[in-house]
């Protein structure tokens, strides 16, 4: 691509000065629903006073573990309340109950993502930092089946918990994926139900039961990537109490596989240089927008522009391929074209 007349002016123009919030992208990931806390005290104050406090530290395990692959989940921060409070924003109680010497709550922590980033960064350990899109989760017991494991894995609390959004298929959608094989199906196979709830991804979630436990295989599916398949084990001694527990380890096993991918590390740093086509003024802004609304883009420096077109170097945290899925959140697309970079709304 040719610039034959360079706007000096625009030249060298730092779009992105730092990393910016992940709250611009997705502010829940931060906050942490549902903790229940229950607290005797001498005093109605001294009751609240404690259970919010007594509550933060098992927020923050749950941020923590929802933020990080489970392989690092011993190495979580130990922090006093005072380290707590530096990374918080505040709290919200529900369903609250109070007498003269107890309360009694389901409270919301919010943190900073900023401190949150901060901290993990200084412990040298890798965490997240990108938006999941949702995702279509096809049940299998061992076939493909919309019966009771279906049923689990679309409860409430499993959709709640989940890192990973995801959608089960249609009643139409069962029945046209019914010769589904785990091992066998492509993405040419899930591509049309996929294409149906806008997922780019599928997650087939295989349930079998015998000997006291179920057997959780989840093999994922992308469209242009490979697939990576996880199994894990969940104890049960009845049928009735298996698929709850599995629904809830097959969220998790979903999660790791997408965070396998997504998990970024803060010592490891890159830049590229991407061209873009401008067809409008309007676009010109909405992707710079986009391009600070990416967690993992540090900077962006535009090093020529000239009618249509810009070229820009882009400085991030992790891999290439990390750059591109998590500009894919951001409904940008970048793609290497003969050692090319090109940078462009993605369609």
């Amino acid at each position: 691509m040719r610039f034959p007349s360079i706007l000096p002016a625009l030249a060298a123009v730092a779009l992105v000065a730092a990393a910016p919030a992940w709250a611009q992208g997705r502010p829940d990931l931060y906050t942490v629903s549902d903790i229940h806390v229950d607290v005797t005290g001498k005093s109605t104050t001294e009751a609240f006073t404690n259970a919010i406090a007594e509550g933060r530290p098992r927020a923050f395990q749950i941020l923590f573990r929802r933020l990080t692959q489970q392989r690092d989940w011993g190495r979580q921060p130990s922090l006093d309340q005072a380290g707590l409070l530096r990374i918080s924003r505040g709290y919200n109680p529900a369903n609250e109950r109070r007498s003269t010497t107890r309360y009694v709550a389901d409270v919301s922590y919010i943190f900073n993502p900023d401190a949150v980033n901060r901290l993990l960064r200084a412990a040298n350990i890798a965490f997240t930092q990108g938006g999941a899109s949702r995702i279509l989760v096809v049940p299998m017991a061992p076939n493909v089946s919309g019966g009771a494991w279906a049923q689990a894995l679309g409860a409430p609390n499993v959709q709640q918990n989940a890192l990973v959004p995801f959608t089960l298929p249609s009643v139409e959608d069962l029945r046209s994926l019914a010769n589904l094989n785990l091992d066998a199906a492509t993405w040419a196979d899930v591509a049309a139900a996929a294409g149906r709830v806008r997922a780019t991804e599928v997650a087939l979630v295989q349930a079998l039961y015998a000997g006291g436990k179920v057997t959780v295989n989840v093999r994922r599916l992308g469209a242009n990537q490979g697939s990576a398949k996880s199994s894990v084990d969940v104890p049960a001694p009845t049928l009735g109490t298996a698929y709850p527990a599995a629904a809830i380890a097959a969220s998790t096993t979903i999660d790791d596989l997408w965070k396998s991918r997504t998990t970024i590390d803060p010592n490891l740093r890159n830049r590229i240089t991407a061209d873009m086509r401008i067809a409008s003024l309007a676009q010109w802004n909405e992707v710079q927008t986009a391009l600070a609304s990416v967690s993992v883009v540090t900077g962006v420096t535009v090093m020529a522009m000239d009618t249509g077109y810009a070229r820009m170097q882009i400085a991030y945290m992790g891999t290439a391929d990390q750059l591109r899925e998590a500009l894919g959140t951001a409904k940008l697309s970048l793609v290497n074209r003969g050692g090319l970079w090109l940078l462009a709304p993605a369609s």
